[in-house]
């Protein structure tokens, strides 16, 4: 059988072939717009197994190639170190070491969401660019009446908008806020459509998602959005072996450099989903104001390592609780024990 190497770009993508029946190796490029020259090319290489880098443009070409391959590996590109570290870097020889790997069986895998997970992801990926929009206009408001000392509490409420579009302010000043407060009017609409699409999507959803939904929104700081995104991202958290495990794919564990029997401890790795990392520490603000115990959890450690250690502290946290009990089925009670992972260390 031959192992397929497959470098893929937005509009060529490099293939390397080995063939270790004949001892044969030779490297193809092709261009992403023709698929029926791409289809009949792997045809021909049957029987064959292929690995392609996780990427945002992967899954066409995934779809074309499972009905025609033995086997089809996803690739973690963060860990494929060789690529990333090589001064060699090419087309070429990224689709070869790729081909050589695959055939060694080293190939370190990603996770493939499932095509519900995929469709979850968009919808919510979606709503989340619209609010962080509709938070980047009402941050430029605010700067606009803070430079004349008009910036205001509440000052999106009903009532205060209408005092808001009466305020003296001069021409330009006056002429940009009313683009802006259009810009939230239209925005408003936009996210009120995405979240009904959420919604239909959610009804729609298999029992076992629905229960999980409900066990997130359980834990204090949770609400729709925050389980939208844990869910639409984590996928099935069986994956998973441990807390320690999920909080470095969030990216909310610290890392560390060692050299010579001595450790230094650095903040936290921020890989992994940007977007689960965002949510997270917001849910951790809610739940700070809005639960007696994680306030104190919060006080606790803000007093020896400072607020913005905190508050990461406790998102790790609360997401090693919304872990577990995915894990156990069961939803959040304040009996519940709140823990983090043996590397996750916060004093």
């Amino acid at each position: 059988m031959r192992s397929i190497g497959i470098d893929l770009h937005k509009r060529s993508m490099t293939v390397c072939v080995i063939d270790k029946t004949a001892g044969k190796t030779f490297v193809r490029k092709f261009s992403c717009g023709n698929e029926e020259q791409l289809r009949t090319f792997f045809l021909s290489q049957q029987p064959f197994e292929a690995v392609i880098e996780a990427s945002a443009s992967y899954e066409w070409l995934w779809l074309l190639l499972e009905p025609l391959a033995e086997r089809l590996v996803l690739a973690h590109p963060g860990k494929i170190r060789i690529i990333a570290e090589s001064k060699k870097k090419n087309d070429r020889f990224d689709a070869t070491v790729l081909a050589q790997i695959l055939a060694q069986d080293e190939v370190p895998e990603a996770h493939r969401p499932t095509p519900r997970q995929r469709e979850y992801q968009h919808l919510v990926r979606h709503r989340t660019s619209l609010i962080r929009e509709r938070s980047r206009f009402r941050t430029q408001i605010r700067s606009i009446l803070a430079s004349r000392n008009l910036d205001q509490p509440a000052l999106f409420t009903k009532l205060n908008l209408e005092t808001l579009k009466a305020l003296k302010l001069p021409e330009a000043e006056r002429f940009r806020v009313g683009e802006l407060l259009l810009l939230l009017e239209s925005l408003k609409d936009r996210i009120l459509a995405a979240e009904k699409q959420l919604k239909r999507f959610r009804e729609e959803a298999p029992e076992a998602e629905k229960k999980n939904h409900e066990i997130l929104r359980s834990v204090p700081g949770i609400g729709n959005v925050v389980a939208d995104v844990v869910l639409s991202t984590l996928g099935d958290v069986h994956r998973f072996k441990n807390i320690r495990k999920v909080s470095s794919y969030v990216g909310l564990a610290p890392g560390f450099r060692e050299s010579d029997r001595k450790r230094h401890d650095l903040g936290i790795t921020k890989q992994g989903p940007k977007i689960l990392r965002w949510v997270i520490i917001e849910a951790a603000w809610r739940a700070i104001r809005e639960s007696k115990r994680w306030k104190q959890t919060f006080e606790e450690i803000a007093g020896r390592r400072g607020r913005k250690k905190a508050v990461v502290a406790v998102g790790r946290r609360l997401l090693g609780v919304a872990y577990t009990l995915l894990k156990k089925g069961e939803v959040y009670s304040e009996t519940f024990p709140v823990r983090t992972s043996p590397l996750v260390r916060t004093a």
